[in-house]
Order: C-alpha cells, then sequence, then structure tokens
C-alpha cells in the first residue's frame, strides 16, 4: 500500500515545503485537485503551491515538489500544472524526491523505493533502489551542478 498524504505528519510536511518557499495546501476529498498533471489523487502545482488530498500519495507530493525546486525560475514564475523539463531534470527530480523522503519520519527513502515502484515509475535497472544505488550518477551530478545536493544531502535551496 502507498503512503498517502492522510499517513503523515502534515505539519511536517508543511515545514519541509515551506523551507524552499512552497506551501502545502489541501482540498476535500471529493474535491478535484488544482494543477494535477495527472488527475486523479496525483499531487497539483500552481505557482509555489503544491495541492493534495487525504489520499494523495506521498510520493506524488514529494515529486511535484522536487519538480518547483529543480525548474529555473522563469519556468517557476510561470507554473500552473505542467511543470516541463527535459529528461535530465526528470532524473534529477527523482533522485531529489528520494533524498527528501529521508525528511518525512514516516517515509523515509526505503518506503520511497516501494512506492515509486508500486506506481510504475520506470528505470533501466527495473527499480527505484538499483536506479538510485548503481545507476543515477547523472542525476546527482545535476543536482550538485545546479546548487540542490551538497554532500549528498539537499541543501534547500532552489535552483537559479
Amino acid at each position: 500500500m502507498i503512503l498517502k498524504v492522510d499517513d503523515v505528519d502534515r505539519s511536517g510536511l508543511a515545514t519541509l515545503l515551506g523551507r524552499y518557499g512552497l506551501s502545502l495546501r489541501t482540498v476535500a476529498d471529493a474535491e478535484a485537485i488544482p494543477g494535477s498533471f495527472w488527475g486523479d489523487a496525483e499531487a497539483g502545482l500552481v505557482g509555489s503551491d503544491v495541492y493534495v488530498r487525504a489520499d494523495t500519495p506521498v510520493h506524488s507530493l514529494l515529486h511535484e515538489s522536487c519538480h518547483y525546486i529543480c525548474m529555473d525560475s522563469q519556468r517557476r514564475q510561470a507554473l500552473h500544472t505542467d511543470a516541463g523539463g527535459d529528461h535530465d531534470e526528470e532524473n534529477a527530480v527523482c533522485y531529489l524526491q528520494i533524498l527528501l523522503a529521508d525528511e518525512i519520519p514516516e517515509m523515509g527513502r526505503l518506503r520511497m523505493f516501494a512506492d515509486m515502484d508500486t506506481w510504475g515509475y520506470t528505470f533501466r535497472l527495473g527499480s527505484a533502489r538499483r536506479w538510485f544505488e548503481e545507476d543515477a550518477d547523472d542525476a546527482r551530478q545535476w543536482l550538485v551542478a545546479a546548487g540542490l545536493i551538497a554532500d549528498g544531502a539537499p541543501t534547500f535551496r532552489l535552483r537559479d
């Protein structure tokens, strides 16, 4: 079972997102999620607001948040629903969401690996964990060059 927003401390999520200038916005269970690219329970992005419902997967909330973190300021200013970005940025987003999972006590990276695999993220080596541990040097280097991680940990800064 994938970890949902309702399964974790929302104030902790809001604090984590706040470190990046993001605001956590919750919508009622029956409402459509504003800015959701995938629809259904998946998180949405509109500017610096991350929209979720109780049934939104935590991996989705982190993934969309990491898109905001990884995009340049020009794209960030016009952000609504579609984060865009290229293949390298998408890999960086996936890598950073795994690192940020360790900031959520109920999640951690091992749970993130499992939830990413269950949801259907696809990686050349067949699993999120194998990709992260064996095949993600390009993503790690992208994040370092962008100033988003240092010494293997998030810097809690946005890409310029």
